[in-house]
């Protein structure tokens, strides 16, 4: 048998249990304890940065329904703000992150074109709580989400999505501007950056929790 041979064999080639169990999360490590799983939903208006929300989270494979744009969607969706945008979520978008230990969240992006919004009572059902999306280029596209979570009476934050070269603002400035009521957080982030996607999840999550009926 060969030195890399023995050294394949050898106890000590393999990863002690102790580090293995490390790697793990705490409610793989114990058995006896499930995850809590809790479904979320990201909304806001076409092109506003939900699939790459979803996408910058997930943990797992993304699933996406991207469509390719055509000449059919011209004057009806805008994309003066995001001309370089070529695909369209055509139903909805699906990823998973694990959160402060044993929380898993199922987070769940709508269509945001007006044509798609029937799903949205499907894909809201059972969720605790959304994330509303803003580009502070067009807020009033925001409006039919808020809206809509404020009749259905469903816990939300809204997430300033702050693109390259856009002015910034204040949330308190966001809030004023969007009439959002002052219980509800807003925050300023970069769908694109994992950090603060989670750091907005855990606000969403938190919020949820204080709206609890006692």
């Amino acid at each position: 048998m060969d030195s890399a041979a023995s050294e394949l064999l050898a106890p000590e080639a393999a990863e002690p249990a102790d580090r293995v169990e490390e790697q793990l999360q705490p409610w793989q490590q114990d058995r006896t304890r499930a995850p809590i799983a809790t479904k979320v939903v990201v909304a806001g208006g076409f092109g506003v940065g939900k699939t790459t929300f979803v996408s910058s989270v997930s943990e797992i494979t993304p699933l996406q329904t991207e469509a390719v744009m055509t000449e059919a969607s011209e004057g009806t969706d805008d994309l003066s703000s995001t001309p370089e945008k070529t695909t369209t979520t055509v139903a909805m978008d699906f990823g998973r992150i694990t959160l402060d230990d044993d929380l898993v969240l199922y987070v769940f992006g709508t269509p945001g074109q007006q044509r798609f919004w029937f799903m949205w009572d499907d894909i809201v059902r059972g969720a605790i709580g959304a994330v509303v999306l803003a580009d502070t280029r067009r807020l009033s596209d925001c409006f039919p989400a808020l809206d809509y979570f404020e009749s259905c009476d469903l816990p939300y934050i809204v997430a300033v999505n702050h693109f390259e070269g856009t002015e910034s603002f204040e949330p308190e400035d966001v809030r004023e501007a969007l009439t959002v009521p002052p219980h509800v957080p807003v925050v300023i982030m970069d769908a694109r950056d994992k950090i603060t996607v989670i750091e907005s999840l855990l606000s969403l999550v938190g919020h949820a929790l204080e709206e609890l009926p006692e």
